[in-house]
């Protein structure tokens, strides 16, 4: 597929307008609160998974309303100080799989910890351990359909909370350095891990790769691929649920969050990529903490002959250099203040 999308120069610019609902902030205000009021870990079990390096427990933590989410929770063997931790969000359809599946992280010598994306888990991978049971408002089959016509109910008002509250277990979790913690994800993934950027307080550090999400409205005029597709096919059947749709997508839009955002950040994008146009990554990049007064460090790898796929291999490298040095970095400072 060739580059279909804006060209490089003006990638670098693209800065566009977001309709952006008042009650924003009230919303996701209101639905954390009403998720926030309960110590988030549930249960923490040791697993045996036939690998000496590396230690990995069962992890389940209350989610949206409190339901039951499920995670892998991973630490180099024979370490015991606290370590900073990487939560890290899956893609579109894949669930939590297997516990020795995702090693990078771990072997990098972080704490880890995948969640297990509710409701998904079906489409690739190894399956996953959590049910949705709120998927009953009208939509499609598909996760981005769901409950697609009232904030309230959509599927990802309950992801996105599932997510922030990943991150609040995580810092209860033992050997856990909660001052350093990162969220990382690629697609579906890096969208969840951009919205958690821009609602968790004092996260050390964001790490997005073609991030799901962003720039939606350009994105359902560019491509009917994956997830966006299906809210296309969705308003094709249901014509003139448009603008409750519309209204809908606006409360999760990646842009909005990534405006709140104050951790470093580390961005990936494939300029061919038609399943999340590099536009929507762009936008997300170019207007990142403009609401916060800050101005954190970030930087944005593009691959100009990559698809959703976008630096692969090494795009990994550069995120596990550029954390090292970040956390490092952080690390340094707070021991400094310190003394």
């Amino acid at each position: 597929m060739p580059a279909f999308d804006l060209s490089p120069t003006e990638l670098e610019r693209h800065r566009p307008d977001i309709e952006e609902p008042a009650d924003f902030d009230a919303f996701w205000q209101d639905t954390l609160e009403a998720a926030g009021a309960a110590d988030p870990v549930v249960s923490v079990r040791r697993v045996e998974t036939g690998l000496r390096l590396t230690q990995t427990w069962d992890v389940t933590f209350r989610g949206f309303s409190g339901d039951p989410v499920r995670a892998w929770f991973s630490r180099p063997a024979g370490v015991g100080e606290p370590l900073p931790a990487v939560v890290e969000f899956a893609g579109y359809g894949r669930g939590r799989g297997l516990p020795h599946e995702r090693l990078t992280w771990v072997n990098a010598g972080y704490a880890h910890l995948l969640m297990d994306n509710r409701g998904q888990g079906d489409q690739y991978g190894c399956g996953g351990d959590t049910p949705d049971p709120h998927a009953v408002a009208p939509g499609g089959p598909g996760p981005a359909v769901r409950g697609l016509l009232a904030a309230e109910d959509y599927h990802y008002r309950r992801l996105i909370t599932d997510a922030v509250r990943a991150v609040a277990a995580v810092r209860e979790l033992p050997g856990v350095d909660p001052g350093r913690i990162a969220a990382v994800g690629n697609s579906q993934g890096g969208g969840l891990a951009l919205a958690v950027a821009g609602l968790v307080p004092g996260l050390a550090a964001l790490l997005t790769t073609a991030p799901l999400l962003c720039g939606i409205r350009r994105a359902l005029d560019l491509t009917d691929a994956g997830p966006y597709g299906e809210i296309a096919a969705y308003l094709s059947v249901h014509r003139g649920a448009e603008r409750a749709a519309f209204r809908t997508l606006s409360y999760v839009e990646g842009v909005s969050f990534a405006r709140r955002a104050q951790a470093p950040a580390h961005f990936g994008v494939g300029l061919r990529d038609t399943v999340c146009p590099p536009s929507g990554a762009y936008a997300a990049f170019n207007r990142y903490a403009e609401l916060t007064g800050t101005d954190p460090r970030r930087e944005i790898h593009a691959y100009p002959f990559n698809g959703h796929e976008g630096g692969d291999a090494v795009q990994v490298r550069r995120q596990l250099d550029w954390l090292r040095g970040m956390l490092d970095r952080q690390w340094g400072d707070a021991r400094s203040a310190r003394r």
